[in-house]
């Protein structure tokens, strides 16, 4: 079913529910008038029927042919009818209980029928020794009590309740009619505004121009939805443009050692020609070319895969890590002289080793390329936090803001050798990891890093093992 139907079929049952239930009530609360008003002048029937001027009243037993319904009858405690008449009325167990009670029980109103047709009942309890009537031998005597019963057609009661419910039916019809009519009308004028985002949506889809952005539109449901699909054209265009960029990037990147590894390899056509000093010298050069490749693939390949929600996050001892890390950059770092000095307490953190493994290699690669010959690079970690600082000329003021983008390279930073790739990747791991990591000038010229994860709350004690 549409959405339309469903709206109009909401309304329709939500106005039928409404109507049936207040034709309903309406009914009931005029049956209980009218049946009332009725009861009221049996109850006046009787005080008139009981009165009179002499001591006992004059009652007989009859029902009135002129006015069918009209009844009159005395029964005693036994329900048999007095005064020796043919029995016009029933006698149930309801007026049995009345007239067994000597004259206790209060006046009781039922419904029934009389000869085919609808009556209204009152059944009055007379006391032990009431008298009434005539006879040779005088009035009669309910020596243990009895009951009078006083009846009245509700011919005109039911006639009117008649006419009332066949109104009130017609007004359920009529509301039913009137609630489909409106609820096509409402499910027009509320699916119009829906109808022409659909229609926008639809041609987005088809374009695929994820640049076009929605009318915001107003406070209400719609609006916020036409700015939630705001908000994902936006994401979906940055995410356009950052894919867009990156292979912007990567093919200007490998231009640079794909051109010189041909050029390597143009010259080694002529290798017979080459004395062996050079012949060593070109493989190193394709070697190294070749190494540069790969470091700027797998980086590539690390960033390319964005978050890693399949992932386990596990303990990791961060601060083995960094002394791991240390180590090999200390080998790295002696050609040059660089030294590194590590100050590390144990530190337990929630990740994938693997991932911060690399982040810490790259902060530590980063600091060794940067440092003077002769420098030293100093290293912390505690608290789930590394802090690396070099002595190289720091990061100036506005690269701070792009430092951690892919492929940025700082003006001074395009002679060396490198993609722009490691701290992005660091970025990317303390993003994923839940963590952070900043750039800060440090005091004295150099750069400090900071790169902060989750610390779990017992960590390690020194020498115990992962």
């Amino acid at each position: 079913m549409t959405f339309r139907g469903r709206l109009v079929l909401a309304a329709t049952a939500a106005v039928l529910v409404v109507v049936v239930l207040g034709s309903v009530a309406t009914y009931l609360v005029a049956y209980n008038s009218l049946v009332g008003s009725v009861d009221a002048n049996l109850s006046n029937g009787v005080t008139g029927a009981l009165a009179s001027d002499d001591g006992a009243p004059i009652i007989n037993n009859f029902c009135l042919s002129t006015t069918p319904g009209e009844c009159v009858q005395v029964v005693d405690h036994t329900g048999a009818v007095q005064a020796g008449l043919d029995q016009p009325l029933s006698v149930n167990g309801t007026v049995l209980s009345v007239a067994s009670s000597q004259g206790k029980a209060p006046d009781t109103f039922f419904s029934t029928t009389v000869n085919g047709l609808a009556v209204r009942e009152v059944v009055v309890a007379l006391p032990v020794g009431f008298q009434y009537g005539t006879t040779a031998e005088g009035p009669n005597d309910l020596q243990s009590g009895g009951a009078l019963q006083l009846t009245t057609a509700l011919t005109g009661v039911n006639e009117e309740l008649r006419h009332l419910a066949y109104a009130l039916w017609l007004i359920v019809l009529v509301g039913v009619t009137v609630a489909i009519l409106l609820g096509l009308a409402v499910g027009r004028t509320v699916l119009r505004p829906l109808n022409s985002l659909t229609s926008t949506v639809e041609e987005l889809a088809e374009t695929t121009d994820v640049s076009r952005r929605l009318d915001p539109g107003g406070p209400d449901e719609l609006g916020r939805l036409r700015r939630a699909f705001n908000r994902l054209l936006v994401a979906l265009d940055t995410s356009r443009e950052s894919q867009r960029q990156l292979v912007l990037d990567a093919s200007h990147e490998l231009r640079t050692p794909l051109t010189s590894l041909r050029t390597n390899m143009e010259v080694a056509r002529r290798l017979e020609e080459l004395e062996p000093e050079e012949r060593q010298i070109l493989i190193n050069d394709v070697v190294t070319q070749m190494d540069e490749l790969t470091l700027l693939v797998a980086d590539m390949s690390e960033l390319a895969r964005g978050q890693q929600p399949s992932v386990v996050r596990e303990p990791v001892r961060l601060d083995q890590i960094v002394l791991e890390a240390v180590d090999a950059a200390v080998t790295h770092g002696r050609s040059r002289g660089v030294t590194f000095e590590a100050r590390v307490t144990p530190t337990l953190v929630a990740g994938s080793s693997s991932r911060i493994e690399r982040a810490v290699d790259n902060l530590l690669d980063n600091a060794l390329k940067w440092s003077p010959d002769g420098g030293v690079v100093e290293v912390a970690c505690s608290e789930g936090t590394l802090y690396v600082r070099d002595h190289g000329p720091g990061v100036d003021e506005q690269d701070v803001p792009f430092i951690f983008d892919r492929f940025y390279r700082a003006p001074g930073a395009r002679s060396r050798p490198g993609s722009g790739l490691g701290l992005a990747i660091v970025a990317q791991v303390a993003r994923d990891e839940g963590g952070s990591v900043d750039v800060y000038r440090a005091d004295g010229g150099g750069a400090l890093f900071r790169f902060s994860l989750p610390a779990l709350p017992e960590p390690l004690a020194p020498g115990d093992d992962d």
